[in-house]
């Protein structure tokens, strides 16, 4: 029988160039594929490998090196369309360590496919316990050595015997990190770069009718007068719109860089197909009839791309309006909307299709212009996420803008836009429908939160969501013209009085501080509003103009007057110019696009405001310092690992293996002290997505007891106090004593304990522990369970703090105090785990609910330091352990001096493979 393999060991992955491979585990069937791989190496390249000459492959050595366990004998090939390219294995030498080698076909060496080999044979090993990497190198063989060297491992060699034995540690360190995700960036923007570089365009299924779709498009791409040829491709035709047409893309005389299919969906793999073969780079795909329609559709889509990544090729669509770059150099315009906007500095992504022929007509309207435009449409392949990459080191881009209906890789998404936003502002409009990833306006429902939880993890990576397309155009022709404000101060300075005071009330619901404004008249000319603004500029952050005079005449003047005096002051000057909606050309610095120093005008002053407010607030999060997570904590991971795995190992209902749980620890518990394989109905109302159903027997998740959750805290150095559980008054005034008094009684059920007055507290003798015992089962019923623990010394503020592994973003900390109507109101905060102390400062600031924790409203002053500690910890333990699906340490008291954890639930639960963006690089 053959061996089986994780699925999650197969990827498509981006190169170097910008091309793409699949990888994934050989396997015996690869015996004929391997003969041919080999037959295309070179002698030096056979000689680096064997140390010898070795013409061909013997079928003993073919058969071993195809079949293999997957578990001390692993091998993965690299292969493109349906040849193989490279191969990479290793070899168990003991219990942590393996001899590694590879071999990439000399065509195909410098495309970085050794790099991602390793990384991804890496991830293997240490999933099957290896720890080192061992391998002998010839001196001469420098690539060899230098792919293993530049892996960002910890290396050591020695030279010996004519060879030189390298040895990696294949522990992940910052460096190793650092140069996954530097060759990733590098790749996916290289790959975004080829699409909208293209040196030559075929447009297949360009008909003679016109009004057709692929007509459509080659219309646009000559009226744009692209720099490159432009093909169009019919089967009959012998000319479309003037231009010679060819019958097939294999029958093009010249090369074709990209290909832009508007052929019906049935037709779209073979046309794919012809395109690998004529070596195009990227495909855009206008056609519809995929995902959005349904299984059948997407069983296409998923096609679709396996065929095309197979084959090297990134693909824009399907169901999209196109592309566009408008370069003087490139020019541009392969999309089906005939307006696209001149040159500009912002980059535009659209994942709706429909929407972005309107999108594209506004940015004009607005004279805002565009660098380059992307719309996805199924966002099959190519995502906001490559775009990100791209743009980021896009000279031609100052502000991203993204228009998504789903996010595929939401994990990676923060990653990249924490790191570019601090170079390059990115708006998001949210929107709630999707044809596949996880819906923005329903991904904090995926997760069991609120939707505040995705704007506060936008907010944590630094993303300017707002609400709308009219927003976020507006937001973005100020951050692309003008400079980002220093503060919140607002000087206001204009003509109309009520305008004024309209621009002063938004101000202070958008919590900016407006001076008062400064009202010329109706009848102010250039040099009034000249002499005002110079004066206001000094003593504010940011200026807005009001120019609505009653009669027109001198609206030249004033703009140049505005346009002197906001570039010599330096601070950000936004207009309400005659209503004019945009970038106007009065207020224009630059004759055809609007450059750096262009004040942005809006049709009232609310909506600078608004735009305004947007910009203090990422300028704010811009001067905060980056924070990285915190290493130096001392936690023993291992150790909460092990258990881990114990407890996810153990039969269903049972204690885990080594035995059940010593008397010590089972009187520290507070539901029974019993393992389930599902959480109650409390727990999955708290943690969002438990109580799934058991498949075939086999526990699909597994809630451990709180003395179990207690073991796993403690490496983490979080205490959770001892509550005993008790079955008559006696046992009660017996644990009190151990204890020590005074102590609260409650209910130990977790859904008991949600109702109101199951807590009775401050018990300082065993009179009052009787009583309270039989009050309680009066009011919960002669069954209910009850546990005693020492009670918080007093003052203390209740809080909750949870997390969520959820399958798109992984680890999600949330926040919040635990009054009742705090709960009710679901007010809490939300970061990605790990977390920055500065995540943590954050979370705790962030509840409308903090003053109490900070003195304010009579409360005294708590251990806010000690509490944003204890968050640190559990965002340590969230992002280390995948299989914490959730966790609830509710209630957490913070008092003067200390907090402490009174109870902890979690729910356990294999996580399938690697998290999202975790691991080796690989396209979502």
């Amino acid at each position: 029988m053959e061996a089986q393999y994780p699925a999650h060991w197969e990827a498509d992955v981006v190169l170097s160039d910008g091309g793409t491979a699949h990888v994934r585990p050989i396997r015996p069937a690869d015996a004929d594929r391997l003969r041919t791989f080999y037959s295309r190496l070179s002698e030096e390249s056979i000689y680096f490998r064997f140390f010898g000459p070795r013409p061909r492959l013997s079928d003993r050595e073919v058969t071993r090196f195809t079949n293999v366990d997957y578990v001390d004998r692993v091998a993965l090939i690299a292969t493109i369309g349906t040849e193989m390219v490279a191969v990479i294995r290793y070899d168990r030498i003991d219990a942590e360590e393996a001899e590694v080698a590879f071999l990439v076909e000399d065509a195909h060496q410098g495309r970085g496919v050794a790099s991602v080999l390793l990384e991804h044979l890496a991830e293997t090993a240490r999933e099957n316990g290896i720890a080192r990497f061992v391998a002998d190198v010839l001196p001469a063989n420098q690539k060899m050595m230098g792919v293993l060297k530049q892996a960002g491992y910890t290396a050591r060699s020695r030279f010996a015997d004519g060879v030189v034995r390298m040895t990696l540690d294949l522990t992940p360190t910052e460096t190793s990190q650092e140069v996954t995700a530097s060759r990733e960036h590098r790749a996916e923007a290289r790959s975004i770069e080829r699409l909208l570089t293209p040196g030559s365009v075929a447009v297949v299924g360009a008909g003679r009718e016109p009004g057709g779709v692929g007509q459509t498009v080659l219309r646009n791409l000559l009226g744009a007068d692209f720099t490159g040829p432009v093909y169009p491709v019919h089967r009959e035709a012998r000319a479309v719109a003037g231009v010679r047409a060819y019958p097939s893309v294999t029958a093009i005389d010249g090369e074709v860089d990209l290909a832009v299919l508007a052929v019906p969906a049935d037709g779209v793999i073979d046309v794919v197909k012809e395109c690998a073969e004529k070596g195009v780079r990227g495909l855009i795909v206008v056609s519809s009839g995929f995902g959005e329609t349904g299984p059948e559709g997407r069983a296409r889509q998923d096609e679709l791309v396996r065929i095309a990544r197979a084959y090297g090729l990134r693909v824009v669509g399907p169901n999209c309006l196109g592309i566009a770059n408008t370069d003087p150099a490139v020019r541009l315009n392969a999309t089906l909307a005939a307006t696209v906007p001149g040159r500009g500095r912002v980059g535009f992504f659209s994942q709706s299709g429909a929407l972005g022929t309107a999108l594209l007509q506004r940015v004009a309207q607005r004279g805002m212009g565009i660098s380059s435009f992307v719309s996805a449409g199924n966002r099959a392949d190519v995502s906001g996420n490559d775009l990100l990459q791209y743009w980021e080191e896009d000279a031609a881009t100052d502000v991203i803008l993204l228009y998504l209906e789903s996010l595929g890789n939401p994990r990676k998404f923060a990653r990249l836009a924490r790191r570019i936003s601090r170079r390059k502002p990115i708006v998001v409009v949210k929107s709630g429908g999707t044809t596949q990833g996880v819906p923005i306006g329903h991904a904090a429902q995926v997760l069991g939160l609120p939707d505040t939880a995705l704007s506060a993890l936008f907010e944590q990576a630094g993303v300017i969501r707002v609400d709308d397309l009219i927003q976020q155009f507006d937001v973005a022709q100020l951050l692309a013209h003008q400079p980002l404000p220093a503060g919140p101060r607002v000087g206001l300075v204009g003509n109309s009085d009520a305008l004024a005071l309209l621009a002063v009330d938004a101000c202070v619901r958008a919590g900016l501080e407006p001076r008062p404004p400064v009202n010329l008249g109706a009848r102010a000319g250039a040099a009034e509003f000249g002499a005002a603004l110079a004066s206001l500029l000094p003593e504010v952050d940011a200026a807005v103009a009001i120019y609505m005079p009653p009669t027109p005449g001198r609206a030249a003047e004033v703009a140049a007057e505005l346009l002197r005096v906001a570039g010599e002051g330096g601070k950000p000057v936004l207009a309400t110019f005659e209503g004019q909606l945009g970038m106007p050309a009065e207020l224009r610095v630059g004759a055809e696009v609007p450059e750096r120093g262009s004040i942005p005008s809006y049709a009232a002053p609310e909506e600078a405001v608004r735009a305004l407010a947007h910009a203090v607030r990422y300028a704010r999060w811009r001067e905060r310092p980056a924070g990285v997570p915190v290493e130096e904590l001392d936690v023993d991971a291992p150790a909460a690992r092990g258990l881990v795995e114990r407890l996810l190992a153990a039969p269903p209902g049972g204690a885990p293996p080594g035995g059940a749980p010593t008397a010590e620890t089972a009187e520290t518990v507070g539901t029974a002290g019993m393992a389930e394989t599902v959480g109650t109905a409390g727990m999955a109302e708290a943690l969002g997505t438990v109580g799934e159903a058991v498949t075939a027997g086999e526990a699909a998740e597994r809630v451990p007891s709180e003395a179990e959750v207690a073991e796993l805290l403690a490496c983490y150095g979080l205490t959770v106090w001892r509550a005993e559980v008790v079955a008559s008054p006696e046992a009660a005034v017996d644990a009190a004593e151990r204890l020590g008094w005074p102590v609260v009684l409650k209910a130990a059920d977790p859904e008991a304990a949600k109702r109101a007055g199951t807590v009775r507290l401050g018990l300082a003798g065993p009179d009052g522990v009787r009583d309270a015992f039989a009050d309680l089962l009066r009011q919960l019923g002669p069954d209910a369970v009850l546990a005693v623990q020492r009670m918080v010394p007093q003052p203390a503020v209740p809080t909750v703090v949870s997390v969520v592994e959820d399958p798109g973003f992984g680890a999600v900390v949330s926040f919040g105090l635990g009054e009742v109507t705090a709960r009710l109101l679901r007010d809490e905060a939300y970061r990605l785990a790990p977390l920055t102390r500065e995540d943590a400062a954050e979370l705790v600031e962030s509840p409308r609910a903090a003053p109490l924790l900070f003195g304010e409203y009579g409360y005294p002053p708590v251990a806010v330091e000690a509490l944003e500690e204890l968050l640190v910890r559990v965002g340590r333990l969230a992002d280390d352990l995948p299989e914490v699906a959730g966790l609830d340490l509710d209630p957490v008291l913070v008092g003067e001096s200390e907090v402490v954890v009174l109870g902890a639930r979690a729910v356990l639960r294999h996580p399938g493979g690697p998290r999202p963006d975790g691991g080796p690089r690989r396209l979502s």
